[in-house]
């Protein structure tokens, strides 16, 4: 694929990032643009590999080496119609996913691997910028109503999918924009959220309903969706947070990332956020609890609200700097990661494990109490190592637990695996008929790459139940 000597001509390159001491003054993308024979000279680096463990690689198995061949030969819109064909959100994917098709590449193994995930994002900005992306309607209707609750990656590629079948797709989302973790929980300066709108457009267009502020099983009874649709989607992610039960957690100023993050989303859209209600890490000693993209985000935010110094803790130890020989190729790779947020300051420390926190006489967060602790699974406390600092504001970013049970879930009665998750048959369906589930609130928390192949399936199981059969990919 690409050209036969290409990886031996070519090296791996990326786009350039602006200056971190200019990107913390603005909530504009990161990355400068990449030129178009910069981006064809990569595509030329994919190899006539003969199996190609980039398809594996990534949830969407995705054929990559045909659209980078594409791409090398100047042929975009083909490489547009390759890419589309499994992956509805091309320019999603190629901002904020970790490029786990790049762990997987055969080159990889003993050279850079191909930088698969900036040809994916050239490739749907290219077919924005030159008008190959348009609607695509369904030529007939089939009659049947479905209700996708939850506008996350895989609520929308779910009611594409279904949209295009030929159904009428209704989107109910709690909150007052469409988008789901991609507006309110992905920074602008990783995804501008003009992207998302782009996207809605097209969608709207091709028969697309969205209901927007519509919370099921609080202000739409659970039981008018039952009613009023032959079949209900549930994609409204992992939202319950993990937290961290230590004395002194009823501070103000401790708070979950995701209180955190979309609060400044809201600001970039020209919301206004209640003083009284507002986080802010300006001036402030932040620190952050958790190492993962979502405390990363939390980095990146603060730098950009003028926070006066920024310390992000880890339980688990620190990664090694190159892949681990627990998790060789094609395997994701054991290693430490650095984000863009990372380059722009703060510190980063590991094997931490907060034990308290203390405050001052009007019970704001005062005092960061820890302790340095050994490895998995016990996490047991190295005496001696006990240690405090100043904190401002705390974020924490340990993860998620699955889906808020409270309301909907409950409502409807439907069963949970061991993990708190909706449990599925095989074909998506949950206990109950007609109802089915698909993304973090089946898996757990994963990444959008996955919430887009988990809205694909359960859209072809969905129109299967409909129809008695699927043509869907």
């Amino acid at each position: 694929m690409g050209k036969v000597t290409g990886f031996m001509e070519f090296t791996r390159e990326t786009p350039q990032r602006r200056l971190p001491e200019e990107r913390v003054k603005d909530w504009f993308e990161v990355y400068l643009p990449f030129p178009e024979e910069k981006i064809r000279a990569q595509g030329a680096r994919c190899m006539d590999c003969g199996v190609p463990f980039c398809h594996t690689g990534c949830p969407l198995n995705n054929i990559i080496p045909d659209w980078n061949d594409l791409v090398f030969r100047g042929r975009w819109r083909d490489a547009l119609r390759q890419l589309h064909a499994t992956n509805n959100f091309p320019e999603f994917t190629g901002r904020i996913c970790p490029a786990p098709c790049e762990a997987a590449c055969v080159l990889g193994i003993n050279e850079p691997p191909v930088t698969i995930k900036q040809i994916e994002r050239t490739i749907g900005d290219r077919g924005f910028e030159e008008g190959y992306i348009v609607p695509e309607p369904a030529a007939f209707s089939t009659g049947k109503r479905v209700a996708v609750v939850g506008s996350g990656p895989a609520g929308l590629a779910a009611a594409q999918q279904l949209a295009r079948a030929g159904h009428d797709v209704t989107v109910f989302e709690k909150s007052d924009r469409i988008g789901g973790l991609l507006r309110y929980g992905i920074p602008n300066f990783k995804m501008e959220k003009h992207l998302i709108d782009r996207r809605l457009k097209q969608m709207r267009a091709e028969g697309v309903r969205f209901e927007t502020n519509a919370h099921v099983g609080a202000n739409v009874p659970v039981e008018d969706l039952r009613r009023e649709f032959h079949a209900i989607l549930l994609s409204g992610g992992a939202e319950q947070p993990r937290d961290l039960n230590v004395p002194g957690r009823e501070l103000k100023g401790i708070h979950f990332a995701m209180e955190f993050l979309p609060q400044q989303n809201r600001r970039c859209e020209g919301d206004s956020v209640p003083e009284e209600a507002a986080i802010l890490a300006g001036g402030k000693r932040v620190v952050i609890i958790g190492g993962g993209d979502t405390g990363a985000d939390c980095l990146g935010t603060s730098h950009r609200q003028g926070a006066a110094h920024i310390t992000q803790f880890e339980l688990l130890p620190r990664p090694p700097e190159a892949r681990s020989p627990l998790t060789p190729w094609p395997l994701w790779p054991m290693q430490l990661r650095s984000e863009t947020s990372h380059e722009e300051g703060g510190l980063r420390d590991w094997s931490v494990s907060t034990t308290r926190f203390t405050g001052d006489a009007d019970g704001n967060v005062k005092e960061l109490h820890a302790v340095r602790v050994g490895p998995p699974p016990k996490f047991e406390a190295v005496p001696g190592t006990e240690f405090s600092m100043d904190a401002g504001l705390v974020l924490l970013a340990m993860g998620f637990l699955g889906p808020v049970r409270a309301g909907m879930v409950e409502q409807l009665g439907v069963k949970l695996d061991a993990r708190g998750n909706i449990a599925t048959d095989g074909n998506y369906m949950s206990s109950v008929p007609g109802v089915f589930a698909a993304g973090d609130m089946r898996r757990g928390q994963s990444l959008v790459v996955w919430a887009i192949a988990e809205g694909r399936n359960a859209a072809r199981a969905v129109d299967a139940y409909l129809m008695g059969e699927s043509k869907l990919a």
